[in-house]
């Protein structure tokens, strides 16, 4: 990969103690680095896929559709509703094919003596997988394989939203096909579907609305943004990638070279404050960096990059 610029410093007393580099687009309006090169969404990729599996007749309530697009913190809501999609398929947790993982809920986490896969922050894309298998006929027992039709199918809603082939296809963190875009290609599917309507893409859209918090969860940034901002959809995804659009379609995308998610949240809100106020970006623009306890620096997209 195509190493990017420098986008957000960590400051300790005054001094520039880190450097993040990566890239950003803002759609027809800004290019930092490279964000034509293909990478890899992680689970930035979720609304995407989640609009493939509606498109495909997954029928579900909004909160469910929410989990299917989230990557969510294995807190109590999470868990009951990923239990209650599983349940309305005939399906059990044994059914998963994502790993054994801990809640990423810090106090969530507490209630539970071993890791369990209906924990795993991508048990609710697993669970609408399944339930998508389940209504098309297809099996099961191997629907986690690239060439599965489920994935086939949503290979191509992928490259429908995002205008562009899949670059490559890998194997994600729980297991599922991941396929690889440009960031430009990215932030043109969140604005596709923050645009859309009466359409599996507005589907998606709504009940990411409609249900933040089970998008994500208590103090993550995706949460709090799309709690913050009327319209907004936004989504993290490992190793340091953010999406996020508005129903005006403006689109912001964020790919961090060294995978730090808190630079490539930063990063996507600097991008967000150049076309919209809303109080939780100036709330989450920057973060504390921490000295004996008290706060000694903070952490901040470069200034004059936007």
């Amino acid at each position: 990969m195509i190493t990017g610029i420098p986008l957000v410093d960590v400051v300790r007393s005054g001094f520039v103690e880190s450097v993040h580099s990566g890239h950003l687009v803002i759609l027809d309006a800004v290019e930092l680095g490279q964000p034509g090169q293909p990478m890899f969404p992680r689970s930035s990729n979720k609304p995407l896929q989640a609009v493939g599996m509606r498109r495909l007749g997954l029928d579900v309530p909004a909160r469910h559709l929410a989990l299917a697009a989230a990557s969510h913190s294995g807190e109590a809501a999470h868990i009951e509703g990923v239990r209650a999609m599983l349940a309305s398929g005939g399906l059990g947790e044994g059914d998963l094919g994502c790993p054994p993982a801990w809640s990423l809920d810090e106090t969530a986490r507490r209630a539970w003596p071993e890791p369990r896969r209906i924990t795993m922050n991508c048990s609710g894309k697993h669970a609408a997988m399944l339930l998508t298998c389940r209504v098309n006929g297809w099996s099961t027992k191997n629907y986690l394989e690239a060439d599965h039709p489920l994935h086939r199918s949503l290979r191509a809603t992928v490259e429908d939203l995002a205008g562009e082939a899949v670059a490559h296809v890998g194997v994600d963190g729980c297991g599922a096909p991941l396929f690889a875009l440009s960031l430009a290609g990215l932030a043109r599917g969140y604005r596709r579907i923050a645009m859309a309507q009466n359409s599996p893409e507005r589907d998606v859209a709504d009940a990411m609305r409609a249900y933040p918090n089970l998008v994500a969860g208590t103090g993550r940034a995706a949460t709090q943004l799309m709690a913050g901002i009327p319209g907004l959809i936004a989504k993290d995804g490992a190793e340091g990638v953010f999406a996020a659009a508005l129903p005006d379609g403006t689109a912001v995308a964020v790919k961090i070279d060294d995978g730090a998610q808190r630079a490539a949240e930063l990063a996507a809100i600097a991008g967000l404050r150049t076309v919209t106020t809303a109080p939780v970006l100036e709330e989450l623009a920057t973060a504390p960096v921490f000295g004996g306890g008290e706060p000694v620096g903070e952490i901040r997209f470069r200034s004059g990059l936007l």
